[in-house]
């Protein structure tokens, strides 16, 4: 039978057909927990992927358009020189703002290292001028060249040997979890055809009986995808409802931007664990179709 009538049997159903396939036994009951475990972790693979692309994306934003200058010069003049570096910036192309951070921002910055209580005006802390691109960028090497020569004192660090590595870490996590989807479906596969396997040939002597009475190799494989690839679309459909409560569940992002805080799905996300279910039912069906037939063709 053609592939197309296939799919439309699998839709329609056989009532006659469907008795060569047992309703129970341990091949059915592996094919449902299997396929519901499966699709439970394809949904937190799946938020993996889907978060790791969102930090990524975060990481790379909030670096991307943003560069620190420190500013170490003698105490008398250290304002001379900050103005000359604020001056510098206003006249570069593609730098949108500039500015020094207060005393009491830079304390912030190091009171989780040092506690609240640094005398900052008593230590040679660099001092340090924060910068703010625009969309288009500026020359970092044209603009360090020119602080070399007006600021001896000044030093730009861009954030490229920051971001680079964190958005790179975050873009492995994501092919992590699109590899563990992969293999998730690839293992759904591989049950499927076992089970499948072991259903057809605890039902030899059924099998050759209807070959006996003239049922086609095509009649025999249909019930037999058809049973099996509902059992994997409804065993999917149960763990992956059951790993999207589990994701729901869990803490949301934090303001810091917490990486395992945001592992969930947001907006038009929460539609994809229902394509799980969907890959699930497309992977036995092929599984369970040339298992069937490869199967078959060695029963005669």
């Amino acid at each position: 039978m053609s592939l197309v009538g296939d799919i439309i049997a699998l839709v329609r159903g056989e009532a006659q057909a469907d008795l060569v396939v047992p309703r129970s036994g341990q091949a059915a009951k592996l094919t449902v927990a299997v396929s519901g475990a499966m699709a439970f972790l394809a949904v937190f693979a799946l938020a993996l992927s889907l978060a790791s692309g969102r930090l990524a994306d975060r990481w790379s934003d909030a670096l991307a358009q943003s560069s620190t200058i420190r500013l170490s010069a003698p105490a008398a003049e250290l304002e001379a020189q900050t103005w000359t570096v604020l001056t510098v910036l206003e006249q570069t192309p593609g730098v949108d703002s500039a500015r020094a951070l207060s005393d009491d921002e830079q304390r912030a910055l190091l009171e989780p290292w040092f506690g609240p209580d640094l005398p900052i005006g008593d230590l040679p802390v660099p001092r340090l001028i924060e910068v703010i691109e625009t969309s288009d960028g500026y020359d970092a090497d044209g603009l360090r060249q020119r602080l070399a020569a007006e600021a001896p004192g000044a030093v730009l660090d861009d954030h490229t040997r920051w971001r680079r590595p964190l958005v790179e870490a975050a873009d492995r996590l994501r092919l992590l979890g699109w590899l563990a989807l992969s293999l998730i479906l690839a293992s759904t596969a591989a049950m499927v055809t076992l089970a499948a396997q072991a259903a057809l040939a605890s039902n030899e002597q059924v099998i050759r009986v209807l070959r006996l009475v003239g049922a086609r190799d095509s009649y025999i494989a249909r019930a037999f995808v058809r049973r099996f690839t509902r059992r994997a679309l409804s065993g999917a459909a149960l763990g992956a409802g059951l790993g999207t409560i589990a994701i729901a569940l869990l803490p949301r992002a934090a303001a810091d931007g917490a990486f395992l805080t945001g592992l969930g799905f947001t907006g038009a996300g929460w539609l994809w664990p229902a394509a799980i279910p969907i890959l699930a039912a497309v992977t036995a069906f092929w599984a369970t179709r040339i298992a069937a037939f490869r199967t078959l063709k060695g029963l005669r």
